[in-house]
Parts: C-alpha cells; sequence; structure tokens
C-alpha cells in the first residue's frame, strides 16, 4: 500500500494499492494499442485535446495546487503557480508540435526526399515529488502531440499528483490509454522498461536512479533521456546592478524551499561587492515568510521528507566544521530547515561541491573573471549558470567558457517551454521543452523517391 504522507504535519493524506503484475500487463498492452490508433491523428485534433487539457488545468487549478501543497509541503502559491505553468506548455504544444514535425525537405538527386518525423509509440516517465504536476507536463505535452503514448511512475510520495495527471487527460478528451497512471514501485522499473512495448524512458530525478535507469535501457537498446541533479553557480559580478541582483538571487535559492535541481546553490561574488552583497541578500532571506504551506503569504514551507532535512543538515555542519561561517538560521525541526546563508566556503566543502536539495547556500569569494569561470566549471555538475552583470558583452564573451547547459544572464535558470532544458556532466543529456525537446522521441525516417 502507498500513502502520502503530509510532511507540514505528519498526516496521512492518501491511500493507494500498488497495481500487480497483470495489471501493469493490461495497462502497458492497452498503450500500445492506443498507440497503433492514436499515431494516425493529425495534429489539429491532437490539439483540440491539449488546449482542453490547459482548460482543465486553469479551471481547476486550486485543487490541483492544494495536492501538491499535502504531498509535498509546497507553498500553497508557488503550487497555483506550478500548475499555471503546466497550463502553458499545454498550449504551447499545441500550438506549435505541427510546424516544429513538418517534413524537411531535402534537395538530392532524387525526385523527391525528405525527412518524415513520427513517433516512435509507448513511453515511460519516471518522474519526481519536487515540481510534481510540471516535470510530468512537460514531458507529456510534446510526446502526446508527437503522437506517442505516455505512462507514468511517479514518486512515492506524490503518486495522488499522478492520479490527478491522468484524470486531467481524461477529463481533456484523450482517447483511453493515451496516458496512464502506474501505482507501482520502484523495484517494477526494470521490468517495465524491459517490455516490448516501452520503446524509450526520460526520468527526472537522482544520479543514482538515472544511471540505474539508463543501463537498464541500454541493454534493452532503448533510448533514454535524464535530466539529473545540479549545482548551479550565481555569478555577481562587482559592476552588476545589485539590489536586481540580490533580488533575484534570493528567488533562485529559496523557491520551492530550495527543492530545485535548477535552483541557485553556490553564491559566488566578486570580491568588491561580496561585503555589501552578502548583507543585503542576508536581510532579505531572513524577511522571507515561513509557516504553514497553506498559507497563501508562505514563501518557505517545510521539506518534503525528515530524510531529506538530516541530509541537508549533514552537508551543512560538516562544512562548518571544515571552515564555513554560519552567518544565518541553519536550524532544523523535524521537516522545516530555516533558511540558511554560509560565508567563507571553499569549493572542498560539501555545500559547495555536493548537491544541497533545501533551503541553504554557501557564498564564496572571487577575484576575476578566470576565477569565476574556474570556480563554476569545477563543479560534477552542468545544469546552468545565472551571471549577473551590466556590461552585456562581457557576459556574451563569457557565455562559451561556461560548460553548462544553459547560461542566463541578470535572470535565475529556469525552464520555459519555448527554450530548450537539460544538463551535461553529471545532470544527465537529452533536452526537453522547445522543438529540440519534441524531437528527443521522434524517428527521423529518410524518405527517397526516384
Amino acid at each position: 500500500m502507498k500513502k502520502s504522507i503530509n510532511p507540514y504535519n505528519q498526516r496521512e493524506e492518501y491511500q493507494f494499492k500498488e497495481l500487480n503484475i497483470t495489471e501493469i500487463e493490461d495497462k502497458l498492452n492497452l498503450a500500445a494499442e492506443t498507440f497503433i490508433k492514436w499515431r494516425k491523428t493529425n495534429f489539429q485534433d491532437r490539439a483540440k485535446f491539449m488546449y482542453k487539457a490547459a482548460e482543465e488545468l486553469k479551471k481547476h487549478k486550486q485543487e490541483y495546487a492544494e495536492v501538491i501543497t499535502k504531498e509535498m509541503g509546497k507553498p500553497i502559491s508557488q503550487a497555483i503557480s506550478e500548475v499555471e505553468k503546466c497550463a502553458w506548455v499545454c498550449e504551447y504544444y499545441a500550438e506549435h508540435a505541427a510546424s516544429q514535425l513538418k517534413d524537411e525537405i531535402i534537395d538530392t538527386d532524387a525526385e523527391e526526399s525528405y525527412v518524415s518525423l513520427e513517433p516512435i509509440g509507448v513511453l515511460l516517465a519516471v518522474m519526481p515529488w519536487n515540481y510534481p504536476f510540471w516535470q510530468v507536463f512537460r514531458f507529456a505535452a510534446p510526446a502526446l502531440m508527437a503522437g506517442n503514448i505516455g505512462v507514468l511512475k511517479h514518486a512515492s510520495n506524490t503518486m495522488k499528483s499522478g492520479e490527478l495527471i491522468q484524470q486531467v487527460f481524461n477529463r481533456a478528451g484523450f482517447p483511453e490509454g493515451c496516458f496512464q497512471n502506474l501505482i507501482i514501485g520502484s523495484d517494477k522499473i526494470e521490468g517495465i522498461i524491459k517490455n516490448d512495448h516501452i520503446k524509450a524512458v526520460t526520468l527526472t530525478g537522482s544520479k543514482p536512479a538515472g544511471s540505474s535507469v539508463a543501463s537498464i535501457a541500454g541493454k534493452s537498446i532503448k533510448k533514454s533521456v535524464l535530466e539529473l541533479g545540479g549545482s548551479n553557480a550565481l555569478v555577481v559580478f562587482n559592476d552588476a546592478d545589485l539590489e536586481m541582483a540580490v533580488q533575484t538571487c534570493v528567488n533562485a535559492r529559496f523557491q520551492n524551499t530550495g527543492q530545485s535541481c535548477i535552483a541557485g546553490k553556490r553564491l559566488l561574488l566578486q570580491k568588491e561587492i561580496a561585503e555589501e552583497f552578502t548583507n543585503k541578500f542576508k536581510t532579505q532571506v531572513s524577511q522571507l515568510k515561513s509557516g504553514d504551506p497553506m498559507d497563501k503569504d508562505t514563501y518557505i514551507g517545510v521539506m518534503a521528507k525528515e530524510d531529506l532535512a538530516k541530509e541537508l543538515e549533514d552537508q551543512i555542519n560538516t562544512s562548518i566544521a571544515m571552515g564555513a561561517k554560519l552567518v544565518l538560521g541553519g536550524k532544523r525541526r523535524g521537516t522545516f530547515f530555516e533558511p540558511t546563508v554560509l560565508t567563507q566556503v571553499t569549493k572542498e566543502m560539501p555545500v559547495f561541491k555536493e548537491e544541497t536539495f533545501g533551503p541553504a547556500i554557501g557564498i564564496t569569494i572571487f577575484d576575476n573573471e578566470e576565477e569565476a569561470v574556474s570556480l563554476v566549471n569545477s563543479s560534477i555538475f552542468g545544469l546552468g549558470v545565472s551571471i549577473f552583470t551590466k556590461d552585456i558583452q562581457k557576459a556574451k564573451r563569457l557565455v562559451p567558457q561556461f560548460d553548462d547547459g544553459a547560461v542566463f544572464v541578470n535572470e535565475l535558470v529556469k525552464s520555459d517551454p519555448r527554450l530548450p532544458f537539460g544538463g551535461t556532466k553529471i545532470s544527465g543529456y537529452g533536452r526537453e521543452l522547445s522543438s529540440h525537446g519534441i524531437m528527443e522521441f521522434i524517428n527521423k525516417k529518410t524518405v527517397y523517391i526516384k
């Protein structure tokens, strides 16, 4: 039996009966049968369903947001924004999928030659709890619009969210079997990936989970896309707009109670502005409202599980023992963790070299551009980096020097349906969103007519 436990008050919110092997096979058979018909539909018909899915999300955003908050503790105002963003990605692909997947005409010696972009079949999505709606919809919207079929294995603590996402597609009128939520444990993933009906898998999660899924898929010669952890740097140069940079960096680190792969987790400050910036940053962080995630004014909620809070506590305490200075927060009460700021952080410390998945950030000082780039690239992660400067030409000159999958200038790293999203190094491979994302699970078929 799967259970959803509210991390704020420890109440049991929902219970779910896990599917047995026969039930799983029935659902995968249904998915495969549905694909035969769904792939033959046109983009206009698919778009009608997808627009209705967007309408359903906007109409019931409060209801869906409350489930998100109950399951993983996200502040309710941020949960509502998450649901609204899901509606946006549905509308984006409803509008653009047809043009993104139109035949590519190529001039050769043939009478006619082109590349036909076609769906590949049933896709398995293994998704995390931190953005329980958004992570799924940014996979599902392009997958379904491309003519593929989706099956979901959601995180064990957000099973209700998975159930409601299937409900969204059902209410929107998608044919039965187009998108199915599988109530299963992690022990069933290997068998599903190996199932002949599954043609590819996408995972958002940890490095161990990604490595395992990619290995299983690889042995079956099936494609995988991995969006794994991150330790994004926030690089503030001495010519930055400090007021704007402080506010942006606070949001980059502490939204969703710091539980985001693309959160800014390493704050790198140029020496000349370090003291002033740190004081302003510390003041703003101390003013963030903590409390009941169901309160619309709450910005810092609770962490999704107590073991995650304990892990963050260990990383902070170890870093302090290595010489970091605690200047704000640092205390844990169950799943609640105070917004925490550390200074005098070096790249050997856990809060610099590891992913800190919670409301804590370490500050490191640098002297010049070369040192800043070196510090950013010294990470084993490569999801994204934010740089803050008024000199846009300098920013453009620095962009190619970073190893990450994204560089945002004077803005926090964020996912946007119009832009490709993904990382390098152990942050994974492949891309989601935009035209690049919809192409990940496509058969690029060469057609040559003589």
